[in-house]
């Protein structure tokens, strides 16, 4: 089933939909809007990431935002 093959290739089966998804971006926004969509959705799953992983919010605002 599809299923079996996603649990034995994941990350591949996630790399070709990444992949794809960028295609179809690419062809319907154009190379810059695609590249700027996919740059907020890392953005996004980072900082959801480190939500899940129980992060204070704040505290990741500051390590983001950390002046040297």
């Amino acid at each position: 089933s599809i299923w079996d093959v996603y649990r034995l290739h994941k990350g591949k089966v996630i790399g070709v939909l990444l992949g794809l998804a960028f295609g179809l971006f690419t062809i319907f926004f154009g190379f810059w809007k695609a590249l700027f969509l996919s740059v907020c959705v890392i953005i996004g799953y980072y900082i959801g990431k480190r939500i899940d992983e129980s992060e204070d919010f704040k505290s990741l605002l500051e390590k983001l935002w950390k002046r040297t």
